[in-house]
């Protein structure tokens, strides 16, 4: 018997919620396994892009991922009126929790951003911390001073981000900058996109660079300026969580110093679990990264813990 390779379409249902339309993954749990899974994706993302590391958490139960207001083709909050800052965001995903999970105990797993969502969501809804039987966070920060970037770049970043959050400004950077051709032509060339695409062979190259396209399209670029700002401004080191935290680093981490990412996290949750990943050279898997390769972002010690049951 021939086996069909998985594919995300198959598991991915509308979303409608406060008003916002959407798209929801679920992965039912294999046979024996009662873990309920939350992931939450990170920034400039899809349910597509991350489809092989919600493949590796589906080992361990089921696994439900909703779209953020604005990422992966969902209406952004300005549609109704509001701003898409992380404080509206943690109550968007509070709402979620409570309408998807109401008695039953969750897993939630953040991905970056997604980690800072989870975070404040929790801070802000201290109830919602009994319902989680374990929080992981997949290169997530918590502050500011977590990014690596020198000054210069820092303010660079937070300027270009505040400017390119305004209503004209956004439609003139995505009609020119951000047009198929123009991408096609120079994304590969900027600062983050030489990281990003280094050791690719030509075809692998120009697949990603295709998906960069459909995101930078298809993500909110409104949404994502603004969470940017609000992001280079963190601090979630304001407001405890009674809960461990299980945090997943990178060696090679082009974006933040893994040492005062869990420094913060201390400061934040009850007790923290570290495991840092050698020999990866990159924030994250890429955006085409299949199960082997987002595997080993759930190093064997989280996997040892997400199979108790």
């Amino acid at each position: 018997m021939v086996k069909t390779k998985l594919s995300p379409a198959d598991y991915i249902v509308p979303l409608n919620m406060n008003g916002l339309q959407g798209r929801m993954l679920y992965m039912p749990a294999p046979a024996g396994k009662k873990r309920e899974i939350l992931f939450i994706y990170g920034h400039h993302s899809s349910l597509e892009r991350w489809f092989g590391l919600t493949q590796v958490l589906n080992r361990y139960g089921a696994v439900t991922a909703p779209d953020l207001p604005g990422f992966g083709g969902m209406q952004s909050f300005y549609k109704i009126g509001r701003k898409p800052t992380i404080d509206n965001m943690a109550d968007y995903l509070a709402a979620f929790v409570k309408m998807r999970y109401k008695r039953k105990p969750v897993t939630i797993v953040g991905l970056s951003f997604g980690f800072v969502v989870a975070t404040r969501m929790l801070q802000r809804y201290p109830d919602l911390a009994k319902k989680v039987d374990m929080i992981v966070s997949v290169v997530g920060f918590a502050h500011r001073d977590d990014f690596i970037f020198s000054p210069p770049r820092y303010w660079m970043y937070r300027a270009m981000s505040r400017t390119f959050s305004l209503p004209i400004a956004s439609s003139l950077f995505r009609g020119l900058a951000l047009h198929p051709s123009m991408l096609r032509l120079f994304y590969a060339r900027t600062h983050n996109a030489r990281h990003k695409f280094k050791d690719f062979g030509e075809e692998e190259f120009h697949q990603m660079i295709e998906v960069e396209i459909w995101l930078w399209r298809n993500n909110e670029l409104r949404t994502y300026m603004y969470t940017s700002n609000q992001f280079l401004r963190l601090d979630n080191c304001k407001k405890q969580i009674n809960l461990p935290v299980w945090h997943v680093s990178v060696s090679g981490d082009h974006f933040f110093d893994n040492d005062l990412v869990e420094q913060h996290l201390q400061v934040i949750f009850t007790k923290l679990h570290s495991m840092k990943v050698s020999g990866i050279t990159k924030h994250a898997p890429t955006v085409v990264a299949t199960a082997k390769d987002a595997a080993p972002f759930v190093p064997i010690r989280l996997r040892r813990q997400l199979a108790r049951q």
